[in-house]
């Protein structure tokens, strides 16, 4: 027999069941239903027993029509109390669970009994499981010294069958013979030597693609609110699934699961519901990180963010999920902000606020993901296919009450243990005197390149000059030079005359050994226009020759530009004493002054300028 897919919607007064069953024979179906058993047989698809959450009753409302095109019977049923809100029609494995097989033992595969069978007879057969559930040919102490794990701390011996898979699923080391208390502590170690300041440190100033994808909004954000707004308007619960739908191929995976029941202790219950919390914190990031899109590195990502997943951690506390969430998010993902922490608890608090509908919906994404990894499909045997099972039977108000504790207990930066808030300090420090150097470094280049403009156009003027001064050296040079390749008298003069240097307005001049040159304004013209200078350099030399021809010898043996004009008017020199021609036209100075220190100039004219 197949069991056919179904669907259950319901209103104030109904209770509407719609089963697929194509190619059926619409004149071959049979139809049972009474206060909360409902049956359904069309050859050859068989739903053997749904459990409703409530009754319904037979009074002459009741409806079935069949549509051929679709290949689909639905069946309206009144109910017994009108008004009634039936919680959980979503649930589909936990509807197809036979009512009196609810209290088998846990991870047994419960089959419904015969209806012969009396009570006492189930009680009988119900106790003999159990006494047989302790019964294995390995010995006690064996099993003794293994310690649990799984869903509910209900499994052991799990991984000593899969050491070739292990490092590729979980990160602790032979976990069966790890206690709790150990499997912490290596886990605290092992996420301290992993945590990057530098990686943390780059993406909480470079955030760009961080706070790109804490702008994405999965399904569950548009769910709650309209949740919350209908909540609002008639201050009343509603059902969570006419904001959560599930498709298809979620349905399908429902009516797949073995239905089972799980005998629990209060210790145990708080470890499935931390652990529910823990898996759903990696699952959202997950969502968050790749926006809703699944990846190589989905399955990856969950199962290394989740401390029950990867370390079989049992927590004991709300904030210590929230704190080992929050390390390894800071230590394992590409992403490694803590604003993707505190956007994951409050994706969770939604999650749990939806209800049971929308945690196993995210369930049965995880379970999907897990599936199509193979080495992480041992976490589905071992978590997700119970939880799956397990959330469809809890009461909503016991999810409210997680959500609400969830949303109550805060996280900070402080409480990661991996001084956060200290680098960001350091790193903000170092960020200013960056800054500062960087600002200080800016003035002293643009001080710096000033100072070269002005060095370089002072060498560019020197330059130009010495340039010039070249220049006229080589054209006196050559002027120098007569056409017989004699070298002119002159010129060698008027070198050391213009390299002589003068001192301050007195006029003073150092290096001339206390001398002073006495030559007159007609003499110094004609021996200036005997030479083939450029006009430029004759004028600036004729100036030197000027200033140099007014100097005489003062008492300590420098004379200054004033005493020199007074002496030459009160004692003019004949003409005669100092200059001679001789009939060739050649004058020539010969004549050594009779004053001690005086300076010899020799001046000599060609013959042709003559």
């Amino acid at each position: 027999m197949i069991t056919p897919a179904f669907e259950l919607t319901q209103d104030p007064d109904f209770l509407t069941i719609i089963i697929r069953v194509p190619y059926a024979r619409p004149s071959e179906f049979d139809v049972y239903f009474e206060g909360e058993d409902f049956k359904f047989y069309a050859k050859p698809y068989f739903l053997r027993q749904l459990t409703l959450p409530g009754r319904i009753v037979e009074d002459g409302r009741e409806k079935a029509s069949y549509n051929t095109d679709e290949g689909t019977f639905t069946i309206r049923l009144p109910k017994e109390i009108p008004g009634q809100y039936f919680e959980g029609l979503d649930m589909l494995t936990s509807l197809l669970a036979p009512k009196k097989s609810r209290s088998a033992k846990p991870l047994v595969e419960e089959i419904a009994a015969s209806a012969e069978l009396s009570g006492e007879e189930e009680e009988e057969e119900f106790d003999w499981e159990i006494e047989q559930t302790p019964y294995a040919d390995s010995s006690e102490g064996t099993l003794s010294l293994q310690h649990p794990y799984g869903f509910g701390n209900l499994r052991s011996g799990v991984f000593q069958r899969l050491q070739d898979e292990l490092s590729d699923v979980i990160d602790i080391k032979d976990p069966d013979q790890t206690p709790a208390e150990e499997r912490r502590r290596k886990r605290l170690a092992a996420e301290a030597a992993k945590f990057d300041p530098d990686h943390y440190l780059a993406d909480f100033f470079e955030d760009e693609a961080i706070q790109h994808v804490l702008k994405y909004k999965p399904w569950w954000v548009d769910a709650h609110k309209k949740m919350t707004a209908l909540q609002r308007e008639s201050h009343q619960e509603h059902d969570t699934h006419t904001f959560v739908v599930f498709s298809e191929e979620e349905r399908e995976q429902l009516r797949k699961f073995t239905n089972k029941s799980y005998l629990l202790d209060k210790r145990s219950r708080q470890h499935i519901y931390l652990g529910l919390i823990d898996i759903l914190l990696a699952y959202c990031y997950e969502i968050c990180v790749n926006e809703g899109d699944k990846n190589v590195e989905s399955s990856w990502n969950i199962r290394k963010l989740s401390a029950t997943l990867c370390w079989l951690e049992s927590f004991t506390c709300i904030h210590d999920v929230l704190v080992c969430f929050g390390r390894r998010v800071l230590c394992y993902p590409l992403y490694r902000h803590f604003g993707l922490v505190t956007r994951a608890v409050t994706d969770t608090v939604m999650i749990l606020q939806l209800g049971k509908a929308a945690v196993l919906k995210c369930l049965l994404d995880i379970h999907k993901i897990f599936l199509a990894s193979d080495p992480a499909y041992i976490l589905n045997d071992l978590f997700i296919t119970d939880y799956c099972i397990w959330i469809q039977k809890i009461k909503s108000k016991k999810l409210a009450a997680l959500s609400e504790s969830l949303q109550k207990t805060t996280l900070s930066k402080s409480h990661m243990g991996l001084e956060l808030e200290e680098l960001e300090a350091a790193a903000v420090l170092v960020q200013e005197e960056e800054k500062a150097l960087k600002a200080a470094g800016t003035v002293s280049k643009q001080q710096l390149l000033s100072s070269e403009s002005e060095t370089s156009d002072s060498e560019e003027s020197s330059s130009t000059s010495s340039s010039e001064t070249e220049g006229s050296d080589s054209d006196e040079q050559e002027s120098s030079t007569s056409e017989d390749g004699e070298i002119n008298p002159f010129q060698g003069t008027l070198q050391e005359e213009r390299t002589a240097p003068l001192i301050d307005c007195n006029g003073l001049r150092q290096g001339t050994n206390a001398s002073a040159l006495e030559v007159s304004d007609e003499k110094s013209k004609v021996s200036l226009q005997s030479t083939s200078l450029p006009g430029k350099l004759i004028e600036e030399l004729e100036m030197q020759m000027h200033s140099a021809m007014r100097l005489s010898e003062q008492p300590e043996g420098l004379a200054t530009a004033d005493c020199i004009s007074q002496e030459q008017e009160e004692n003019p020199a004949p003409k005669p004493d100092r200059f001679s021609e001789d009939p060739a036209g050649k004058g020539n100075f010969l004549e050594v002054s009779s004053k001690p220190n005086s300076l010899l100039f020799l001046c000599s004219t060609n013959e042709e300028e003559d």
